[in-house]
């Protein structure tokens, strides 16, 4: 006769099902919580490596490239057009033996570099010469390998006083029709050899309208701002606080391409109508 299992004998299985539940929990939520900052890192990794090879955003803080760009103009820059160097990574960090895949600027292109001699701030000016080209100024007249750039006036460029922009001297202060305050400068569009047209402020008689001809080294540019009275550009020398002289190709960070905001400084945080009010819409979109 086979016996029969006493089953208050048998060992008792472990079914905790308010305890298990209470063991999962901080789990469950440790994962999620690791879930997020891996999403997080994902992302961080997505925008830089966005911004150091594609596309990156710049802000105007002067008025050196006036008519094309006004102060608290908001603009991206494609990084890939000249090549990549430690340049195009934040902070500059020299991940980057030297340049690669380097493409040559064309003249006439707006392009963002690092400034001579630092080589630690970002400006933007306009290519004018390459390597092996002759560059003077002449009267204030644009000379490009002897021959002088075309110039033609045009209608002088307007822009509203606002916080972000002043004009140089009473007499380009104007009143406007609806009774404000613009500035009114005098333009002229010059066109390159290669038939690229932009358009230039020329104030007047100033000692930079007349330059030594200059030739653009091997490796080298040669720029300019489009304010041409009030650039400090390659038509002065690189020294802390002064000119930038020629501008190595390798100081390339990338070619300007559209404006995606544009504001005249009059925005406060706490006014958020204000936002709206101060935005220069009729900038944005405006490509190069």
């Amino acid at each position: 006769m086979t016996d029969t299992p006493d089953p208050a004998a048998e060992p008792a299985t472990a079914q905790t099902p308010a305890s298990t539940g209470a063991e999962t929990a901080p789990k469950k939520k440790q994962k999620e919580e690791e879930s997020f900052l891996a999403f997080l890192l994902k992302l961080a990794v997505v925008v830089l490596v966005f911004r150091s090879f594609i596309f990156s955003p710049f802000n105007i803080p002067s008025e050196s490239m006036l008519p094309k760009l006004v102060d608290g103009d908001y603009l991206l820059a494609a990084k890939w057009p000249y090549g990549y160097s430690r340049y195009s990574l934040p902070f500059s960090v020299p991940l980057i033996p030297g340049r690669i895949l380097a493409g040559e600027p064309k003249r006439g292109d707006v392009a963002i570099f690092k400034a001579p001699p630092g080589n630690d701030t970002d400006y933007i000016k306009r290519v004018i010469g390459l390597p092996g080209d002759t560059v003077q100024m002449i009267g204030g007249q644009l000379y490009l390998n002897g021959n002088a750039v075309p110039k033609v006036k045009v209608a002088d460029f307007v822009v509203p006083v606002s916080p972000n922009t002043h004009c140089y001297d009473a007499q380009f202060e104007k009143t406007a029709a609806d009774g404000s305050q613009v500035c009114s400068y005098p333009q002229f569009r010059e066109t390159l050899p290669s038939g690229k047209s932009y358009d230039v402020l020329d104030l007047g008689p100033r000692p930079q309208d007349d330059t030594p001809p200059v030739v653009v080294p091997e490796g080298h540019l040669f720029m300019m701002g489009d304010n041409r009275d009030n650039s400090l550009d390659s038509r002065y020398p690189a020294v802390e606080g002064g000119g930038i002289g020629l501008v190595p190709e390798k100081n390339l960070v990338g070619r300007a391409e559209i404006i995606m905001w544009s504001t005249n400084g009059s925005a406060s945080w706490y006014n958020p109508i204000s936002w709206f009010t101060a935005a220069r819409w009729n900038r944005i979109g405006t490509t190069f």
